[in-house]
C-alpha cells in the first residue's frame, strides 16, 4: 500500500501527472522554480527517490533520464482512501463521515461511479458484460 508522498515529491509527481509524458529533470526543475528556489540536484533526489519507491520508471536518452508515472493521480488517490478507509475501527462510520464532507458535485461524482461499478463497467466494445 503507498504510503502518502512528502510535499515535494507531491509536486514533482503532480507535473510528472499532469504532463503526461516522459520528463527531464531539467524541465521539472525549471517549472518548480516558478513557485520556489530549489536546486537541481534536489530535484535529481526527488525523482531517483520516487523511482526506488516504483512511482515513476525511468530510462536514460543520451546522459539524462527520463521519467514517467508508472500510475495515475486517481489510482494514487483512490489507493490512499482504501488504506484510510480500511485501518478505521468503524469503516461505515468512516464512510458516512466521509460523505458528509463531500460538496454536492463531489456526491454527484460518487454516485456516477457507483453506477459504473453496479453496471460492471464498459467492455472494450463499449457494451455492457454479459451481453
Amino acid at each position: 500500500m503507498p504510503r502518502q508522498l512528502g510535499e515535494l515529491e507531491d509536486a514533482v509527481m503532480t507535473r510528472v501527472w499532469e504532463w503526461n509524458r516522459p520528463v527531464t529533470v531539467r524541465e521539472v526543475l525549471e517549472d518548480l522554480q516558478r513557485e520556489r528556489s530549489i536546486a537541481y540536484t534536489t530535484v535529481m533526489t526527488v525523482l531517483d527517490n520516487l523511482h526506488q519507491k516504483g512511482w515513476v520508471r525511468r530510462r536514460q536518452e543520451g546522459r539524462a533520464y527520463l521519467y514517467e508515472a508508472v500510475s495515475t493521480r486517481s489510482a494514487y488517490s483512490a489507493a490512499l482512501m482504501n488504506e484510510a478507509w480500511s485501518t478505521s475501527d468503524n469503516p461505515a462510520a468512516a464512510l458516512v463521515a466521509f460523505f458528509g464532507m463531500m460538496s454536492a458535485e463531489q456526491r454527484e461524482a460518487l454516485r456516477d461511479a457507483m453506477r459504473v461499478v453496479q453496471l460492471g463497467g464498459p467492455d472494450d466494445d463499449g457494451e455492457r458484460p454479459g451481453r
